[in-house]
C-alpha cells in the first residue's frame, strides 16, 4: 500500500468546487469559519466573489445557503459533519429539505478518523440524520475521484445533497475513467461466499479484506454503495440472493446508517442474516486517526475476522 496514492475526500471537495465554479456560473460556497478544513479555500483563492464566511453560525449559513437557492443559484454550504448536519439539523430540516431547495451541503471531518479531535467532532450520527429528512440524497464517497465525481452529481441533481468528507487521507483505487451515477452501486469485486457492502473510507478496507480471504479460500464480492440514499436496491438484492450472506461496513454509528438501510430493505423483500461493522452504541474518543480505527473495528482485519466467522456458520 506504500506506493498507492492516498488523499483525503475533502482536498477533492475543494478542487472538484474550483472546476465546477469555472464552468458554472450559478455555483457559490458559503462555508462557517472553516474554509482552511473543508478545503473551500481552494474555490475561494479563484473566485473570491463567490465564496462567503458566514462565521461560526452554520444554521445561518444553511438558511442564507436557502434563499441563495430560492434566487436560482446553487449554494454548496461547507462546514463539519458534526456542525452542518448536527448542530443545524433545524435548519436543513426546515428551510432546505421541506420546501426540497437545491442546495448541496458539502460535510468534511465525518467519522471517528477526525482522530485527535475527539468524540464532540467525531460525527457518526450525521447519515442517520439526513436519512431522516424526506428528498434528501445522501453520497458518502471511497476515495477522490470518486469525490470529484460527486460534485458533480450533485449540481446536476434538482434538490437537496448532503455530500459526506472525511479528514484522513484514504487510497485512490478509482482510475480516471470512473463514471458516477446517484442511486447506483459498485461492484468492485464478484464472490459468491459472503457479499461484503461498504461505504466511505471503508471501501479500500473491504477490498483487501477480500484478498486476505481469497488466500483463506473464501469469495467475497465487495460492493461499494457510495449513495446511500437513494439506496441501490437491486444491487443489494441479488447480492442477497446470490450470496446468502450479508456485511456492511461504515464510518459511522450502526444506529441509522448504510446497516440499517440494507436491513431495512432485505427485512421486507429478501430475509437474509446480516452482519453490521460499524461503530457500536457508544462515543468516539481522541487518538491517531488510524489507531482509532482499529480500534473500533473500523479495519480490513476486522472485516476479514467477521467475514470469517459469518461463512463459518
Amino acid at each position: 500500500m506504500a506506493d498507492v496514492k492516498k488523499i483525503a475526500t475533502r482536498e477533492a471537495y475543494g478542487n472538484a468546487l474550483k472546476e465546477l465554479m469555472a464552468e458554472h456560473e450559478d455555483v457559490i460556497v458559503f462555508d462557517a469559519d472553516l474554509s482552511n478544513a473543508t478545503k473551500t479555500n481552494i474555490p475561494q483563492k479563484a473566485f473570491p466573489a463567490r465564496h462567503f464566511n458566514c462565521g461560526i453560525a452554520e444554521g445561518n449559513m444553511m438558511a442564507v445557503a436557502a434563499g441563495a437557492a430560492a434566487m436560482g443559484l446553487v449554494p454548496f454550504a461547507s462546514s463539519f459533519a458534526m456542525f452542518a448536519a448536527g448542530r443545524a439539523f433545524e435548519q436543513v430540516r426546515n428551510s432546505i429539505g421541506y420546501p426540497h431547495l437545491n442546495v448541496k451541503i458539502g460535510a468534511t471531518h465525518a467519522g471517528i478518523s477526525v482522530g485527535e479531535d475527539g468524540a464532540s467532532h467525531q460525527c457518526c450520527e450525521d447519515i442517520a440524520l439526513m436519512r431522516s429528512i424526506p428528498g434528501m440524497v445522501i453520497l458518502n464517497p471511497a476515495d477522490a475521484v470518486e469525490a470529484e465525481a460527486c460534485v458533480r452529481a450533485a449540481y446536476e441533481h434538482q434538490g437537496p445533497v448532503y455530500l459526506r468528507f472525511g479528514r484522513f487521507g484514504v487510497p485512490v483505487f478509482h482510475g480516471e475513467d470512473f463514471s458516477f451515477t446517484i442511486g447506483k452501486g459498485e461492484c468492485l469485486r464478484d464472490g459468491k461466499d459472503v457479499a461484503i457492502l461498504a461505504t466511505g473510507l471503508l471501501v479500500n478496507e473491504a477490498l483487501e479484506a477480500a484478498k486476505t480471504l481469497a488466500d483463506e479460500g473464501i469469495d467475497a464480492r465487495v460492493i461499494n454503495l457510495c449513495t446511500i440514499k437513494p439506496l441501490d436496491e437491486e444491487i443489494v438484492l441479488k447480492a442477497a440472493a446470490e450470496c446468502r450472506k450479508i456485511i456492511t461496513c461504515e464510518e459511522h454509528s450502526i444506529i441509522g446508517g448504510l446497516g440499517e438501510a440494507v436491513c431495512s430493505l432485505l427485512s421486507e423483500k429478501c430475509p437474509t442474516p446480516v452482519r453490521r461493522i460499524g461503530v457500536n452504541d457508544e462515543f468516539g474518543h481522541s487518538g491517531p486517526a488510524a489507531e482509532l480505527l482499529k480500534s473500533f473495528g473500523l479495519s480490513a482485519e476486522h472485516i476479514v475476522e467477521v467475514a470469517r466467522e459469518f461463512v463459518k456458520e
